[in-house]
């Protein structure tokens, strides 16, 4: 195997690829990115059993051929190459190495053989659909910070994406949750996924997919069967297994009876929050809301570290309430917002409180209070 690469694609394809792999593992050729040149192309392929990635890229191949080398090892060199570079790569059968020169750099890595370097078994897909980079982005943005990072509850460390019957008739829907709070976001039916089963997306491959909705131009295909979801692009394909589970009905959690309104601006809420949210110890980060004709005050009282207190003020016309929340939970709630205005729904100090972004019901938030 021999081609040459511009560096920046190179790096592209390798960065990619070793954040995928594992860097603990205990089978070595999971650490390796297999790397096929053929044609005018060659592709990186990185695995970690559960997520597949195939970054395919333009290259002048001079010698067909396949190897396996350190993901990790390959993306170091790379990354501290000059931008610019022409990097030619070789291959050494005889002696088990692949050869990286750069300019006056010469590299010699170990590698391992291709045939030991597991695929994923493809699957027949029951939905193929395509959707647009943008929507799908919003989709998992909004939704990932609700993600469980809890093991025991595995079944919640990924976000469900099915669909749903939204006021709008059928959507393609994005749920998260770790019990303490909940995302919910929609987007318009692609055609083609009517058949889509609802999936877990694990968090690490929500992370993994991002890399590939930046393009606000691409246009993504997504498969779906049961057990695998795959996303590609014409240079790179993710396949990744969904989490085998069953997700909550989340539907019981939204309240729909929540009649108290308090309108106020998001970001000035969001910096408020986290101004008073400095005195109060890491372990409860609550904060409490008083709220009264429009104004709010947002208190924190930290026996052993101090208090704060801040008005703002809101739109609110409703009756006395007193309320609190966890500091984190409520700014990564703001912060989801884009417009300007993040409209709360009250019921009571014990109930759980609904968030939307102004009128628009496509992405709607819900937290559970804390006693304050």
């Amino acid at each position: 195997m021999k081609f040459s690469i511009e560096r920046a694609a190179l790096l592209k394809a390798v960065s990619q690829a070793q954040s995928v792999v594992e860097r603990r593992n205990t089978i070595p050729i999971l650490a390796n990115v297999l790397i096929e040149a053929d044609g005018s192309h060659v592709s990186f392929r990185a695995t970690d059993l559960d997520i597949e990635v195939v970054d395919k890229v333009d290259a002048h191949v001079e010698q067909a051929g396949a190897t396996t080398v350190s993901a990790v090892t390959l993306h170091e060199i790379t990354r501290k190459l000059p931008d610019g570079a022409l990097v030619q790569i070789s291959d050494d059968a005889a002696l088990g190495r692949l050869i990286v020169q750069a300019g006056r750099s010469n590299f010699s890595l170990a590698t391992l053989p291709k045939e030991d370097f597991p695929v994923m078994s493809s699957s027949e897909y029951s939905a193929n659909f395509s959707a647009k980079a943008p929507a799908l982005r919003r989709l998992f943005d909004k939704s990932k910070f609700a993600i469980s990072t809890e093991e025991t509850r595995y079944y919640l460390n990924g976000v469900y994406f099915h669909i749903a019957e939204g006021e709008e008739g059928r959507m393609l829907r994005a749920v998260a949750t770790d019990g303490h709070r909940l995302a919910r976001v929609d987007t318009e039916l692609p055609t083609g996924a009517e058949a889509m089963p609802g999936v877990i997306v694990p968090r690490k491959t929500v992370g993994e997919i991002r890399k590939l909705l930046e393009d606000d131009d691409a246009v993504i295909a997504v498969s779906v069967s049961e057990t695998k979801i795959r996303f590609a692009t014409p240079e790179i394909t993710l396949t990744s297994k969904v989490i085998d589970g069953t997700f909550p009905d989340y539907q019981r959690v939204i309240p729909s009876g929540n009649t108290r309104k308090l309108e106020v601006d998001a970001s000035e809420f969001a910096r408020a929050v986290d101004r008073v949210a400095t005195v109060s110890s890491e372990r409860s980060r609550a904060v409490k809301l008083s709220l009264d004709e429009d104004r709010l005050v947002l208190s924190v009282n930290a026996p052993d570290a101090g208090a704060a207190e801040e008005e703002l003020a809101v739109a609110y016309a409703d009756e006395k309430l007193e309320i609190g929340f966890n500091a984190k939970y409520l700014l990564e709630i703001a912060s989801q917002v884009d417009r300007e205005n993040a409209v709360f729904m009250f019921n009571s100090s014990g109930d759980p409180t609904l968030m939307r972004e102004g009128n628009d019901t496509s992405a709607i938030y819900v937290v559970m209070p804390m006693r304050v």
